[in-house]
């Protein structure tokens, strides 16, 4: 299972996504940072772990500064988590539910997630957007539990800026490398790193939902 994980996120580095993300950073540089981070925070099946990395790759090329792709990626973050937590507030479980295909999410993650947000308050939005594949969902439990905004945007924001600057930080250095075998050697740690967070992550969240 860990094999063929890190296989297909190796696929994804090389193939498609990729390449049209780099290409639109490439055309609209942070400006398409901010776009693309507010569709991934937007539960969009957008990874922010293609975006970012390659964010400190164009920032280590001096496309842009380092500081200015960190600014953007927490501006692109507030909007995306902005829009899922309206759209949990103002449309309440019962109708997102009805919807769940247009979000990528599946109903048994959204309840797990109900579960684990009852029990842990605000804490739990800080600890989701620390892990991978399921750190857009949070907001939807904090929308449909009216959150207060300020708890929502401190957690949310904190845990967002330590996800993002680390992976930025490793596009910074790891990708903007010439050396073909250090780079690929980067990107199956960096694989590994994030296969584990997500299984250690969703084992606790499952324990403390039930």
């Amino acid at each position: 299972m860990l094999v063929l994980s890190i296989t297909s996120w190796l696929l994804q580095v090389i193939s498609g996504t990729y390449s049209t993300i780099n290409t639109f950073i490439t055309t609209h540089g942070l400006a398409a940072i901010v776009a693309l981070m507010a569709l991934e925070s937007a539960s969009l099946p957008i990874p922010s772990e293609v975006i970012l990395p390659l964010a400190g790759r164009f920032a280590a090329a001096g496309d842009f500064s380092l500081y200015l792709a960190i600014a953007a990626s927490i501006v692109g973050t507030v909007i995306g988590i902005t829009v899922d937590y309206a759209i949990a507030y103002v449309l309440e479980k019962e109708v997102v539910y009805k919807h769940l295909s247009a979000f990528h999410i599946k109903k048994s993650d959204l309840d797990a997630f109900d579960a684990w947000f009852a029990k842990n308050g605000a804490f739990a939005v800080f600890v989701a957007r620390l892990l991978p594949v399921v750190r857009g969902l949070i907001s939807l439990p904090a929308g449909f539990a009216k959150m207060s905004l300020r708890d929502f945007y401190l957690y949310s924001i904190a845990g967002s800026l330590i996800w993002n600057v680390a992976l930025i930080m490793f596009g910074y250095w790891a990708l903007a490398t010439s050396n073909a075998q250090l780079m690929f050697a980067a990107i199956a740690a960096f694989a590994i790193v994030l296969y584990l967070t997500y299984r250690i992550g969703m084992k606790r969240i499952s324990r403390h939902s039930k």
